[in-house]
């Protein structure tokens, strides 16, 4: 056993880790960006970085992997998974600058990896294009970039943004938990994922914090896509979502961000996605960073448009 393993344990994490992991998530996000001439991601109060623990437990309790020091205890790294019928979804994973280096990532990233094979399932994930480090530490390891996405942001008005004469915007309409199956089934034939857990906490909404919208078909009997929202001072999301064409979704986001009204959301939408953007930059979008999806193990490009995001994390 190398020192580098016998430093660190491995361990699942506990209800009584979290105000230590929720500051670990935080200020290793923040150091990473503003030693990269950027700001800080996590601006709001220090308590809503919660968020991510309380969301991904209730979705997936006990798939959060620690690294702790031995003797010392610490934290010194961790990171979410989310175990679906079709796949592994790697979620938000830190490590502590104190502790960079030191192959913490590659362990715990290997400890998922591992039980993603096991189970006979691809393991997916949505990275920033702009660590070269974190990119280096999953092609090493195996993934594959796939696609690649434009993160894109808008101020939107307090009074909204105006739908007359947005082609499809008639259609949108808000989810209802009667169209779960329908969500589900979209998903899969267009993304070839499935994520029904996902889709019913959306729609259920017991935090609060959650918006679905559907565009139906021409004809009404059908759904052609769906956009999820969260709005909370720890995300302020667009995503995840997956519609039929490049004109469904810009009805759907244009649609969604009426209910961040006042709000600066973010959402990804894919490059090759050339209309959709244009559209976007038409109401007054704009681009911040680029994110990566990448697949270890078998792969089926999407069609259709799919929006990725970091609330559940997911591709």
């Amino acid at each position: 056993m190398t020192s580098e393993r016998m430093a660190y344990t491995l361990r699942t994490m506990e209800a009584g880790d979290w105000d230590e992991v929720v500051a670990l998530i935080r200020n290793s996000t923040n150091a990473w960006y503003e030693s990269h001439g950027r700001p800080a991601i996590f601006t709001g109060p220090a308590e809503a970085t919660r968020l991510f623990c309380e969301v991904y437990e209730s979705l997936d309790p006990g798939c959060c992997m620690l690294a702790v020091e031995e003797g010392a205890g610490t934290i010194a790294g961790s990171c979410f998974y989310h175990p679906r019928p079709t796949h592994m979804s790697l979620g938000i994973m830190n490590v502590h600058p104190s502790h960079f280096g030191k192959g913490i990532a590659r362990r715990l990233l290997r400890h998922i990896t591992d039980l993603a094979d096991a189970a006979g399932k691809p393991t997916r994930l949505v990275s920033s294009a702009m660590n070269l480090d974190s990119f280096s530490l999953y092609t090493r390891a195996g993934f594959v970039p796939r696609m690649t996405f434009q993160d894109m942001l808008l101020s939107v008005p307090a009074e909204g943004l105006p739908l007359e004469g947005v082609a499809g915007s008639e259609r949108v309409r808000e989810a209802t938990a009667a169209d779960l199956e329908s969500i589900v089934a979209l998903e899969r034939e267009l993304a070839h994922i499935e994520r029904p857990g996902d889709h019913q906490s959306f729609l259920t909404n017991a935090a609060g914090i959650w918006h679905v919208s559907v565009i139906e078909s021409e004809d009404g009997k059908a759904i052609d896509g769906f956009l999820v929202s969260v709005k909370h001072p720890g995300s302020t999301m667009l995503g995840p979502g997956v519609m039929r064409t490049q004109q469904d979704a810009a009805a759907l986001i244009r649609c969604e961000l009426n209910h961040h009204r006042g709000g600066c959301p973010v959402w990804l939408v894919p490059v090759e996605a050339g209309e959709l953007v244009r559209e976007l930059y038409g109401f007054g979008a704009r681009n911040c960073e680029l994110h990566v999806a990448q697949v270890r193990g078998q792969w089926q490009p999407p069609s259709g448009v799919v929006m990725p995001t970091f609330m559940p994390e997911t591709m």
